[in-house]
């Protein structure tokens, strides 16, 4: 996590694989684990968008990227859910009152207890005000309770960190960014940090001495400069999960996929699907149908699949079936 920076989280489960697809050993129930440990935090650092992030660098993100969402979005929030400054006072006061005790409530009964402040929580306003109270630095999220999740004040959860300089934290998050997902371009970690070009520009041309540069087709790339990059991709297959930083952390994402098939891997409403990767392109997309004790994967490819690749599906399918703890059946 510390390596990646960030991994998008809105979909939960999702994002549980996707930490543990990176990693040689892990579980569904060891990446929970590290986050009722407080090590792993999931709440929204950038882009207005939830994400699984390590603990010491909740703060740093934050307080580097959340203001221009936060101004960016105020006056929409105010037109289409009457959500204003004092209505984001009021609820700051019923938040703080509910979570107080320092136990993880979950989001049903945070809503109820704003519900019964008089603040509705219907029509999506629920999910805008935690996410603007995350966003300011007021909550987190917690462990999850059953299937839902919960939610902690986020000084009470989490241990003070030393701040960072405006400079140092551009400094650091470039290069995560492109340590962990180069080559990628100035307009790539824009895209994903939610920075402007210019900052995303400026925050890699001051660590670009500890980078390599690259470039492809006339345009500038940036990775590690301890990256094994010839421009030919390695030779494997992965089954990633919804929202995957493999798609969702590059604007550009040709590299990737097809431009036939970008519909039905983004589609329309912004949904980034479960895919499947063969040799560092998308090939298709996978359903996951979970049982008591097994998980039924159905896979839909864009094109023929051969053996060898067939048969490579089966074994990473497998794995991630000991990543859940359960029994798989692909077809």
């Amino acid at each position: 996590m510390r390596w990646l920076g960030a991994i998008q989280a809105q979909d939960y489960f999702g994002s549980l694989w996707a930490v543990g697809l990176r990693m040689q050993h892990a579980s569904e129930a060891s990446v929970e684990q590290a986050i009722a440990d407080r090590h792993i935090v999931r709440t929204w650092p950038m882009r207005g968008t939830l994400h699984l992030v390590c603990a010491a660098d909740v703060r740093w993100m934050q307080q580097l990227l959340t203001p221009r969402v936060l101004a960016g979005n105020a006056a929409r929030i105010e037109r289409e859910y009457g959500l204003d400054e004092p209505a984001f006072k009021r609820c700051r006061k019923v938040v703080e009152k509910a979570l107080r005790d320092g136990v993880p409530v979950t989001r049903n009964a945070l809503y109820q207890a704003l519900d019964d402040a008089g603040i509705a929580t219907a029509q999506q306003r629920g999910i805008h005000i935690t996410g603007q109270l995350a966003q300011e630095g007021l909550i987190c999220g917690g462990p999850r309770e059953g299937r839902q999740p919960t939610f902690v004040l986020l000084d009470a959860w989490l241990p003070a960190m030393p701040s960072k300089s405006r400079d140092e934290a551009l400094a650091d998050l470039a290069l995560r960014y492109v340590n962990s997902r180069g080559p990628a371009t100035a307009q790539d970690f824009a895209w994903w940090s939610g920075l402007t070009v210019k900052d995303a520009q400026a925050a890699i041309a001051s660590v670009q001495s500890r980078l390599r540069q690259e470039t492809i087709d006339g345009k500038v790339f940036w990775l590690s400069p301890d990256a094994a990059f010839d421009g030919t991709p390695r030779k494997s297959v992965h089954l990633l999960p919804p929202f995957d930083e493999y798609l969702v952390g590059y604007r550009d994402r040709s590299a990737a996929v097809d431009p036939a098939f970008n519909r039905a891997v983004i589609a329309i409403n912004g949904l980034v699907n479960a895919s499947i990767v063969v040799d560092g392109r998308i090939v298709g997309l996978w359903r996951r149908s979970l049982g008591k004790d097994r998980v039924d994967i159905t896979l839909i490819s864009f094109r023929s699949l051969n053996k060898g690749e067939r048969a490579a599906i089966e074994i990473v399918a497998k794995r991630y079936g000991r990543f859940i703890g359960k029994a798989v059946s692909t077809g």
